[in-house]
């Protein structure tokens, strides 16, 4: 009988890392006799971004898919990852939506609930756990690991035993920035599996390309379950590769008993899909060691690539690699993990392209001050405190105590949009883009982004991707975007064999210079711009309105967080340029301010 119980993550987090959670239902259906017949411990298949993808570039009912995953894979438990009280989406919930999401899900097909907490804060999973053993079903307690001066051997130790104490059956290590050594991943195991008595898990990614020694180290100490995925989509910002793992373990007595030539086709197959989503491959697909000074998770580091390339600000890559710590460290050292990545992440851009520490704070880092996400582990800087909220009360009770129930408020909102329960539930995750789903499908209007065929690509375009031989050497070269530059410059951002360079191009040397599209900023000081790409999704004046110094003039979502883009001084707003649901960028002009005399 096997020792060794693999979790397979490639319907899930594997795809999520490698393909920003692009994989479609009708790409994963095929492959799932095979994955059944596989004996996986248990395979996740839900949850995390792919709820968010479904909805907004799929246009795929998650819910649907889950109940034909259910039905493909009758042999195998299927799990999913669940974010505590903020369930899939970026806020927190009330009690009674979390214990409908939890209902619903373990009726469409979910068996294992992996639950996490940004901050590790067990008052936010509590609910959670209720409602998952209520429906009779596997809870799982993960905790985020992560390094920090207030994060030690000790912490996590008691963490463990407040999951166990919760009601807990099996724990998960939650290494979502492949930061664990080996060394640590043993210690770690063998201190919770003493404390808690519980089954461990080890979930880790590979991107500081020490995942998978961690995984066999952890075998040999006596963790038998870990997280894999097919080799195919493996690797990089994703996790040790399944294949190598059942190789190394087969004839000894940890031996996973998993049939290699199965996983073998499977990751054939799959070799094939991810071909046809190469227009979403991540530029974190290699080995990133910086990820243990940065602390960067792997698909932290390919939105900030792509929110950069964006905006032509690529040369800032560094920059914000640096300043992400920093703000870590201001906001009392969060595990960087959805939605705390996100939180610092957009912070510390803004940070950089604004030229000025909080100069602009988004929303959520006001939240966060306030204690609305949960206790942080350490000390929030008081002078970002004080800078994010003023004197605002900060709260010590659990957030969603707060929150009244709103389940029926959600109903009555939604209205007959709504065909079931589950509807709703899409609602309240993602009131904008689940409302539009739900409008698209009641209209017969939901069309998927399409999927660049790379022949055709190459056909319709000016060629971005090629490679060259200089002095013997051969190079890859991927252009990236371009970004303007004083007088006659312009820069050239490119991916010279997965590295990330600056060329400076003087465009006097050349007959026809590159445009750049979108109305050109202007140095005006009544001017209202924005610091980086988004969508509006609120205004908050109109024309002809008085406002004062700091005021909220529109509400700017970028990076999944929103940020108010406030007056610079007392004025009459005297024209405004933009509307709610207006993707922009930093070029453009959104309103502008007469200056009170």
């Amino acid at each position: 009988m096997a020792t060794t119980h693999i979790t397979d993550v490639t319907l899930r987090d594997a795809h999520q890392c490698l393909i920003a959670t692009r994989m479609r239902t009708e790409d994963m259906l095929p492959a799932c006799p095979k994955m059944d017949e596989v004996g996986f411990w248990a395979m996740e298949v839900w949850g995390g971004a792919t709820f968010d993808a479904c909805l907004r570039f799929l246009k795929e009912d998650p819910w649907v898919r889950l109940r034909q995953l259910r039905k493909a894979l009758p042999n195998t438990r299927l799990s999913m990852l669940l974010r505590g009280q903020n369930l899939l989406g970026y806020r927190h919930y009330a009690d009674d939506v979390v214990r409908s999401f939890v209902k619903l899900a373990a009726n469409n097909g979910i068996d294992v609930f992996r639950v996490f907490d940004a901050l590790n804060d067990v008052r936010n999973l509590r609910v959670a756990f209720e409602a998952v053993k209520a429906n009779k079903k596997h809870a799982q307690g993960a905790i985020c690991y992560t390094t920090s001066p207030v994060h030690t051997l000790e912490n996590f130790v008691e963490l463990g035993k407040a999951l166990a104490d919760m009601g807990c059956d099996s724990i998960a290590i939650k290494d979502m920035a492949g930061l664990l050594t080996p060394t640590a991943t043993v210690t770690l195991y063998e201190a919770l599996a003493e404390a808690t008595k519980l089954p461990i898990h080890l979930h880790s990614h590979s991107t500081s390309g020490l995942a998978s020694v961690c995984h066999y180290q952890a075998v040999l100490a006596g963790c038998n379950h870990v997280d894999t995925a097919i080799s195919s989509f493996s690797g990089g910002a994703s996790h040790p590769a399944t294949e190598p793992l059942v190789a190394a373990l087969a004839g000894t007595e940890f031996d996973t008993g998993l049939d290699l030539n199965l996983l073998l086709d499977i990751g054939e197959y799959f070799k094939k899909v991810r071909k046809k989503y190469h227009q979403f491959e991540s530029e974190a697909h290699d080995i990133d060691p910086r990820v243990q000074v940065y602390q960067v998770p792997g698909g932290m580091i390919s939105n900030l690539y792509s929110q950069l390339k964006e905006q032509q600000a690529l040369d800032k890559i560094n920059a914000v690699h640096t300043e992400i710590p920093c703000v870590r460290h201001d906001l009392g050292y969060p595990p960087l993990v959805t939605p705390t990545s996100q939180i610092v992440g957009t912070q510390a851009v803004m940070n950089v392209l604004t030229g000025e520490r909080y100069k602009t704070i988004t929303n959520e880092v006001k939240l966060y001050c306030q204690g609305k996400y949960g206790a942080a582990p350490g000390k929030i800087s008081p002078s970002l405190r004080k800078k994010a909220i003023g004197h605002t009360e900060v709260i010590d009770v659990r957030p969603a105590d707060l929150i009244p129930n709103e389940l029926e408020r959600l109903r009555k909102e939604i209205g007959e949009l709504a065909d079931n329960d589950e509807d709703i539930l899409s609602y309240a995750m993602f009131p904008e883009i689940g409302k539009q789903f739900l409008e698209q499908r009641k209209n017969n209007a939901l069309l998927p982004e399409p999927l660049v065929n790379k022949t055709t690509a190459a056909q319709g375009s000016t060629l971005s991707e090629f490679d060259i031989t200089l002095h013997g050497e051969n190079y890859h070269v991927k252009v990236a975007g371009y970004g303007e530059r004083e007088g006659s410059q312009q820069a050239c951002f490119l991916w010279v064999d997965g590295v990330p360079e600056e060329v400076i191009i003087n465009l006097e040397e050349f007959d026809e210079v590159p445009t750049t599209s979108g109305k050109k900023r202007t140095s005006g000081p009544g001017d209202i711009t924005v610091a980086m790409p988004g969508t509006i999704v609120n205004l908050n004046v109109e024309v002809g309105q008085q406002v004062t110094t700091g005021q909220a003039l529109l509400v700017l979502e970028a990076m999944k967080m929103e940020t108010e883009i406030q007056a610079p001084f007392n004025g009459m707003v005297a024209g405004i340029f933009c509307q709610k649901g207006d993707k922009v960028t930093p070029a453009q002009v959104l309103m502008h301010l007469a200056k009170e005399n």
